[in-house]
């Protein structure tokens, strides 16, 4: 089933127009890798489907045109978006983030028994939950920002960058929990990496994007076995 389906989508920072044309089409329970160089684009893509810019063309989730739908009403919907930087609440505990991250919950059993489950899922953070944000580390700040995300019960779920800063093992690490997140939780997730070789270990396809334009899509090992592509777009050595 179609989860995600973006049509002729084009984005503008005022009058500057940063994504040109885009289509592509995201099955529910998939992992998606949305990959490119610094500025090709794909953050732009991520704002636009979270309703933070204005856009032309069409943005249907589950069957329904997100035209004129607010960043609330999609975050209400299913939409999480995790932006670059991680964006925790420094001066609050992890457990005051992943309260924040439940804003939209009314159930106060659920907000509970949605943060055991994540604590669960999350040892480190189960073990700081009392300390500040602002003193965890860069990985643990951005499990935080994932389990953050995750207290809204989302059926789509955005990263930007979610290696930013961190060691190639960490990386590896929060890739793994969103490949848990896929296989275990059934999650559709739309990640945005430039560390293109290990998220092409975890992802099913993947789209590229350059200048603002998708120019090459397909499954993760073709991605991978295509030389042409890593190099041309990836900035991928042979």
């Amino acid at each position: 089933m179609t989860l995600l389906q973006i049509k002729d989508l084009s984005a503008f920072y005022g009058r500057t127009q940063a994504l040109f044309n885009c289509s592509f089409d995201v099955s529910e329970g998939e992992f998606i890798a949305l990959l490119g160089s610094n500025g090709a684009g794909k953050t732009t893509m991520l704002r636009a489907l979270s309703g933070l810019l204005h856009f032309e063309g069409s943005i249907a989730y589950a069957g329904t045109s997100l035209g004129k739908v607010s960043p609330q009403r999609r975050l209400e919907l299913g939409i999480a978006h995790i932006p670059q930087g991680r964006g925790t609440f420094t001066e609050f505990t992890v457990d005051e983030n992943l309260s924040l991250g439940a804003t939209i919950v009314t159930s106060r059993s659920q907000i509970k028994e949605d943060k055991e489950r994540w604590y669960d899922a999350f040892p480190r953070l189960k073990e700081r939950r009392d300390q500040l944000a602002g003193n965890l580390s860069g990985g643990e700040q951005q499990m935080l920002a994932v389990a953050r995300a995750l207290m809204s019960r989302p059926k789509l779920l955005m990263c930007d960058e979610p290696s930013l800063g961190l060691a190639p093992s960490i990386t590896q690490e929060i890739l793994t929990i969103f490949k848990t997140l896929h296989r275990d939780h059934g999650m559709t997730l739309l990640v945005v990496e430039q560390n293109v070789d290990i998220t092409l270990q975890y992802a099913d396809r993947a789209f590229v994007i350059e200048a603002g334009q998708i120019v090459a899509s397909g499954t993760a090992v073709e991605m991978v076995n295509n030389e042409d592509i890593k190099k041309s777009y990836l900035g991928v050595a042979g």
